[in-house]
């Protein structure tokens, strides 16, 4: 079947550049592995909700317009607002399509799917950054006794059965879920990582909104030095839940919850981990700490007046041992691997990517001309993993698109004339 543009994948990104191609009458089809935005109802927890404001929900045509802008949606009226974009312009969609194989061909790309092959002439890459769940091989080393979920099947506590759980990794979902499972009245360890993490309010306002007058998420990549821009950073971690507020892993140390360093062996039925708790733990504050000093520097240049605050977080709570310490795998009745994603993109056969697996390309273009990628973090900006940013990113590459193909269609007529 021949066609202009095929899409690969059903996500928001893949939604947002077809809204566009919709809107300027281009023939194209999204083909889905699943169904659409399913990632948003399959891979996230029970009580989950955004821990970005309602206010930065922006796709293209479909903006958020609800009651509570400075708010946090859960799950169910996440996916409500996401099914309202879907039915607002209708895409070309086929679900359940699994894309197996893209190839460069003569006169554009072979696209191979179990119902069909498809030769468009170009190829919009929009699967997102995180394919395959992450866990690492020493978790085989845990007794059978021990149940193990990665994060994306973590749905609440009582899914996980009775007794101590160690939730792995301090990302956002890594905290969030061990926040939940702490407010359950679970005894909790955590492995605590590198991840950085911000304050919910600052100053009378959140966070986001002051990183977002000073142009912080605007930023682009190549602001960056080049050996940065494509490491797999995590995210900071902070929460929406309840209205919004900070994730402090020393109140929750307080509060019971066991906190651990990186979690760095499994050996003779014993976990052990690393000595780095309380640098990473430092580490994480100087960062909560750094971000709000951008923002009193924001409001020092600027002359604005706000809420007077501390600009500095006090640590409420500090490790006393200096060295590593383990737990026995028996004292366990479960663990929770919030430990990331791995990229699969081993069915996109055009020589685009580098040594680590990261597709080249600049604001989405790559070497390959009509082949696309949209819906990557730091695609361009910060902004470009959040639905703040996909809006632009999509605007941009369906403009690249539309542009190659209003050249083709020059060349094609030049060519009939002569």
């Amino acid at each position: 079947m021949r066609i202009p543009v095929v899409i690969v994948g059903g996500g928001q990104a893949g939604l947002a550049v077809s809204w566009y191609l919709c809107h300027e009458g281009v023939e194209h089809v999204v083909l889905e592995r699943d169904t659409l935005l399913h990632t948003w109802r399959d891979q996230r927890w029970d009580s989950f909700c955004l821990v970005t404001p309602n206010w930065q929900c922006r796709l293209p045509g479909y903006h958020y317009a609800g009651s509570d802008p400075d708010g946090f949606m859960v799950a169910a009226e996440l996916n409500d607002w996401l099914a309202g974009y879907v039915h607002s312009f209708g895409p070309p969609v086929r679900e359940r399509t699994a894309v197996q194989a893209v190839w460069p061909v003569a006169d554009g790309f072979r696209v191979v799917t179990a119902t069909g092959e498809y030769l468009a002439e170009q190829v919009v890459v929009a699967t997102g950054g995180y394919h395959t769940p992450a866990v690492p091989r020493l978790a085989e080393r845990l007794p059978s006794t021990v149940r193990q979920v990665h994060s994306s099947e973590y749905r609440n506590p009582q899914s996980l059965p009775p007794g101590e759980v160690l939730v792995v990794g301090t990302g956002q979902s890594g905290a969030q879920i061990a926040e939940d499972l702490h407010l359950a009245g679970r005894r909790v360890h955590l492995a605590v990582g590198k991840a950085p993490r911000f304050g919910r309010r600052y100053r009378g306002r959140d966070v986001i909104a002051w990183m977002h007058d000073t142009g912080h998420y605007a930023k682009p990549v190549t602001d960056k030095p080049v050996e940065e821009r494509n490491l797999d950073r995590t995210n900071h971690y902070v929460t929406g839940r309840d209205g919004g507020r900070d994730i402090d892993l020393r109140a929750f140390a307080l509060d019971g919850m066991a906190l651990h360093g990186r979690l760095v062996d499994i050996a003779d039925g014993r976990l052990t981990f690393a000595a780095d708790l309380a640098a990473n733990l430092d580490a994480a504050d100087a960062v909560y700490n750094g971000i709000n000093g951008l923002i009193d520097e924001h409001i020092r240049v600027h002359g604005i007046t706000t809420e007077q605050g501390p600009s500095r977080y006090e640590p409420v709570w500090r490790p006393t041992a200096s060295g590593g310490d383990s737990i026995a795998a028996g004292d366990l009745a479960a663990v929770v691997w919030a430990t990331g994603f791995r990229r699969d993109d081993r069915w996109l056969h055009a020589g685009v990517f580098d040594g680590s697996g990261h597709p080249v390309h600049e604001r989405g273009v790559t070497s390959v001309r009509g082949l696309y990628f949209v819906g990557l973090p730091w695609l361009h900006t910060w902004g470009s993993g959040r639905f703040a940013g996909i809006e632009v990113d999509a605007r941009f590459v369906a403009e690249q698109l539309l542009a190659r193909r209003r050249f083709a269609v020059v060349d094609m007529l030049a060519g009939r004339a002569s």
